[in-house]
């Protein structure tokens, strides 16, 4: 099954075709949850983040043609985040101005205070990039397995509860725990695998 997805061109390059919806599809499912949770952390309510997310995704659309990937020049996580913090940027400078232009001082002391998106390191970027690369992996692996083997590695490995007590709870033995674990992570991490290989 590996064989086809080594085959299959990079999500990046198939990107560059405005007409593989399939491609599109793809990424927006992947990352717009995760740019859409970066912005609502940094202060932007519902629907701001909403329609920045959409600014952003619609930025990718238009660098994408010219994006030349050169790891030396750093890598995909970090030129999306580029991306999403010009976005940012944008967004409080024309709040800023908006909201001086209608005298309301308080508002305007408010929008000052929110985080320069500068002043992030990516540390918090890179860890919601990974969260959300094993969601999206556990998404697509999750109906391969018995609803027990899932339930099992779920209990154990996300929720962290004792693996005896599971055992015990859904009438496997510790072993069948251990084992039904490693199945599991093992299609994760081949997940993760194929969507990290088509962004080289």
């Amino acid at each position: 099954m590996m064989d086809a997805y080594a085959t299959r061109p990079s999500l990046l390059i198939r990107l560059r075709d405005e007409h593989d919806g399939a491609a599109w599809s793809q990424f927006v499912e992947i990352y717009a949850p995760l740019v859409y949770g970066f912005l609502r952390k940094r202060g932007l309510q519902d629907s701001d983040a909403a329609d920045l997310t959409q600014e952003v995704l619609a930025s990718v659309t238009g660098a994408i043609k010219s994006f030349d990937y050169r790891p030396d020049r750093g890598s995909f996580r970090g030129w999306l985040l580029a991306i999403v913090k010009n976005e940012l940027r944008g967004f409080w400078r024309k709040r800023n101005r908006q909201t001086i232009g209608t005298g309301d001082t308080q508002m305007a002391e408010r929008l000052s205070q929110q985080p320069e998106p500068d002043n992030d390191d990516g540390s918090e970027w890179d860890g919601e990039y990974e969260k959300r690369l094993f969601q999206y992996a556990a998404e697509r692996v999750r109906d391969s397995f018995q609803p027990s083997t899932w339930q099992a590695f779920w209990e154990t490995t996300v929720e962290g509860q004792p693996v005896r007590q599971v055992a015990e709870r859904l009438g496997l033995s510790t072993s069948a725990i251990y084992m039904a674990r490693r199945r599991v992570i093992g299609s994760i991490k081949e997940q993760v695998k194929f969507v990290e290989g088509e962004l080289p």
